[in-house]
């Protein structure tokens, strides 16, 4: 039993560190799920105390990711548009360029986005995809960031009952 707990809470960590670049999973909420689910592995003890701390710099992060992108837009002049734009184009870019898609598909959606709303300032949209694009790319850095930390404090806890467990 313990083992299950302990794969199925490795790949919850790992889909976390992959919410990082996908837009659909909430990558340090879901990284922290796996901290909670190795908690309750009978071999493993983790501090409630960790638990909540970790969960509320989830927390912080997954709210802080959401302001980061509309902050990009709002400094370089961009609308609703762009920020719609930016997600829409993640993930058709991602579904039709993979990995290329993570940075090529939001400043595209956000460029087009923003061109769909104010068909005559093509200026003003490259600016706004360049600033949805760094909000994109600064959320995401910070996201791997705090998954590779929960990533890292799981192995750790894994090393340090590891005589418990195997």
């Amino acid at each position: 039993m313990d083992l299950l707990l302990i794969c199925i809470a490795g790949g919850v960590v790992l889909l976390g560190i992959a919410g990082s670049f996908l837009p659909i999973i909430p990558g340090p909420l879901t990284s922290w799920l796996g901290l909670l689910i190795l908690h309750f592995t009978p071999s493993v003890f983790i501090e409630t105390s960790f638990l909540i701390i970790t969960f509320f710099i989830a927390l912080f992060f997954f709210f802080i990711d959401n302001i980061i992108s509309v902050l990009g837009a709002k400094v370089s002049g961009g609308g609703r548009g762009s920020i719609i734009g930016s997600t829409i184009g993640l993930i058709l870019g991602v579904i039709f360029l993979g990995p290329f898609g993570i940075i090529l598909g939001p400043f595209f959606g956000a460029f087009f986005g923003e061109i769909y709303v104010n068909k005559d300032n093509h200026t003003g949209a490259f600016r706004a995809a360049s600033g949805v694009l760094a909000g994109f790319l600064t959320g995401v850095f910070l996201k791997l960031i705090i998954g590779l930390a929960f990533a890292y404090y799981f192995i750790k806890i894994i090393w340090r009952f590891k005589e418990l467990i195997f």
